[in-house]
């Protein structure tokens, strides 16, 4: 298990045992995109988000008014670049751009990005899937995004930098991969090189797709209104390097993380599911090799009591996700995770620096004033301080320099609402957000905001509260328009325009900012932060 081989591939999606017999449904990989699967008279497991973009599997016979179009007309609107199906298996292949550019608030700082991607997706019959996509990028970004690229040395989940334009700009590239196979309705195996994430929000607590790929093995199982998935990953600690090049000068230093989650579909209306990991380290601090924990390998456990039993002093988590159909087009959702847990510091109301836990609430609305494609969702998020830190980075809730659940790391609590609306090709979104969190005066100490400082900087026991250290208000807000000119890889014409404003007692922080495009991108990146 060297590297934990290539990964990941499809959870695949069945209604209840009562139901009849499907193929599995495969849904877009767009937040968005997965409406009907609330809206459903079934309830199904939506919290594991799917990345499949296509039911590749399905042959394909266009219309004969469609083939009178022109070769251009259709690869521009309508197809894959090149498509090769046949009986037995399907391939399409397509070019994804993604070219902006973009000013800033008194136009003094002009951002732009030149993205060049490509992407490959088949099905090999009923049963086995693969895609893989690579982008080569350079581009300049809004001066708060630039000031984080540099103290982070990462685009936000989309990899390490070079240098580019002699310093002004950057250069860096990102791939993702899967192999997915599903040898009955009971089963699935992927191997990917990609995102995770768990929940029914805009934001995850639990594991978020905010961050660069990972390398991870997924093994999901559905009996009945029981969906029951264990994964494996490999994961980067950047902030470890000098380390990590005394420790085997093979890179970055490794850490790993197991995890499994339990989804039950209790009626038409209600779905609990149970989570938990373990973050542990490739080697200890003095340089022993440990590697991947066999200990870890069994896919029905709960990892608390096998970590405690090994003595260990491995990264634990536990969570719930609960979900709930309020009305026919309203769910309301939310997630619960502890990192620390003692009933009598929690109930003791003296706010124990230890009692790490984060939370959410939020719902989603679709047809908003009976308007179709008229959705609405809102969402309230709280991390108290510490939550997702340790003692080092070696052992973190951290991939390459991001946290694996939420961006603005912990110490916080936020409210957000998203408006979208779809007519035709036309697809309109609105976003707001609010959050008050607390900042660290300095480099050394530690109130708890930033999961990669060891909490044992902390500079008190008791009376740690949400928003401790230096009190900031953040208000960021983004509207969005664009033409979707092709369904099938995403291509569209967008123009948006963000406005981010920053304050507390040290100063005042605003942007606004506007980018115009052609992007082709499936991936959603998380700038508001």
């Amino acid at each position: 298990m060297k590297h934990l081989i290539w990964m990941v591939a499809s959870l695949l999606l069945f209604r209840a045992a009562n139901a009849q017999e499907k193929l599995p449904v495969i849904v877009p990989y767009n937040y968005q995109d997965i409406r009907d699967l609330y809206l459903d008279t079934s309830n199904h497991h939506t919290a594991l988000r799917q990345i499949l973009h296509e039911d590749t599997s399905a042959l394909y016979n266009a219309p004969e008014e469609g083939r009178k179009r022109s070769w251009f007309h259709r690869k521009l609107f309508n197809e894959h670049l090149i498509e090769i199906r046949e009986k037995d298996f399907n391939v399409f292949i397509d070019f994804l751009p993604d070219f902006q550019i973009g000013k800033t608030k008194d136009g003094s700082r002009t951002t732009w990005l030149n993205t060049r991607g490509a992407m490959v997706q088949g099905n090999i019959g009923k049963k086995f899937y693969f895609e893989s996509t690579f982008f080569e990028n350079q581009g300049k970004f809004p001066l708060y995004l630039d000031q984080y690229i540099r103290k982070n040395d990462i685009v936000p989940g989309q990899g390490g930098i070079k240098d580019y334009s002699e310093g002004k700009a950057f250069d860096f590239n990102y791939a993702t991969a899967l192999l997915s196979y599903t040898p009955n309705k009971y089963l699935n195996i992927t191997a990917g090189y990609g995102q995770n994430f768990i929940g029914d929000g805009y934001r995850s607590l639990i594991l978020s797709d905010i961050t660069f790929s990972y390398p991870y093995l997924k093994i999901t199982g559905n009996l009945g209104n029981v969906q029951y998935t264990a994964m494996w990953a490999q994961f980067m600690d950047k902030h470890s390097k000098d380390y990590a090049t005394a420790y085997n000068d093979l890179g970055f230093y490794k850490k790993w993380g197991v995890f499994h989650f339990l989804d039950w579909n209790v009626s038409k209306r209600l779905t609990i599911g149970l989570f938990d990991a373990v973050i542990w380290p490739d080697a200890d601090s003095s340089g022993r090799k440990r590697g991947f924990d066999w200990s870890y390998m069994n896919p029905i456990i709960f990892l608390r009591p096998a970590e405690f039993s090994q003595g260990s002093s491995d990264n634990a988590l536990i969570g719930a996700n609960a979900k709930f159909k309020l009305f026919p087009k309203t769910t309301i959702y939310g997630q619960l995770v502890l990192d620390e847990f003692k009933l009598k510091e929690v109930f003791g109301g003296k706010g124990w620096w230890a009692n790490k836990q984060s939370a959410q609430l939020g719902f989603r609305s679709f047809d908003l004033f009976k308007v179709n494609k008229l959705d609405l969702q809102g969402e309230f998020n709280v991390v108290r301080p510490y939550t997702y830190s340790y003692r080092s980075t070696l052992i973190n809730y951290e991939h390459y320099n991001q946290s694996l659940a939420h961006p603005l790391g912990a110490n916080f609590w936020e409210v957000l609402g998203i408006a979208t609306y779809r007519y035709k090709r036309w697809y309109g979104r609105g976003q707001i957000m609010y959050a008050k969190y607390g900042e660290d005066p300095d480099a050394k100490t530690n109130f708890g905001r930033d999961i990669s400082k060891p909490y044992t900087n902390r500079p008190k026991e008791y009376g740690v509260w949400v928003g401790q250290g230096i009190k900031t208000d953040y208000l960021y807000a983004q509207g969005t328009v664009a033409y979707v000119l092709n369904p099938k890889y995403n291509l569209r014409v967008e123009a948006s325009l963000a406005a981010r404003k920053v304050s507390n007692e040290l100063g005042k922080n605003t942007d606004l900012i506007f980018s115009f495009g052609l992007r082709s991108t499936f991936r959603q990146f998380y700038y508001d932060f």
